[in-house]
């Protein structure tokens, strides 16, 4: 009787991480889109994709191993390469942005660069 709680309970919580997962993909996607400059659709694509993918991932990680007790290490290595790299990568491409000289998009026109400023403060 409490194998089947406790495995509804797991495949509430996998639907639950895959659901999660693809509401932060889906809206990872939407803001590459609509977003007026890179480093804002830089922030859609890094942040809400990473947590995405990591979510469903999870989700699989958990269900192969609630249903058949497998402990895959590719999903566990898969799941610390994105937590690792999407971040470093998307600081990467940020500074290349910055350092080409593309400004970020403000609605008034009137922007703030606190790294440009720093910049010229330690050089």
């Amino acid at each position: 009787m409490t194998g089947t709680t406790i495995e509804t309970i797991i495949d509430i919580f996998v639907i639950i991480l895959l659901l999660f997962g693809t509401f932060f993909l889906l809206s990872a996607s939407i803001g590459v889109l609509r977003f007026p400059d890179v480093y804002t659709r830089l922030h859609a694509s890094t942040k809400a994709a990473t947590l995405g993918i990591a979510s469903v991932m999870i989700g699989a990680f958990i269900f192969l191993h609630a249903e058949y007790n497998i402990v895959s290490g590719k999903l566990i290595l898969g799941i610390i390469f994105i937590l690792l790299t999407a971040p470093v990568s998307a600081h990467m491409i940020g500074r290349a942005a910055h350092t080409a000289g593309i400004k970020p998009w403000s609605p008034d026109g009137h922007t703030k660069d606190a790294y440009a400023d720093n910049q010229d403060k330690t050089s």
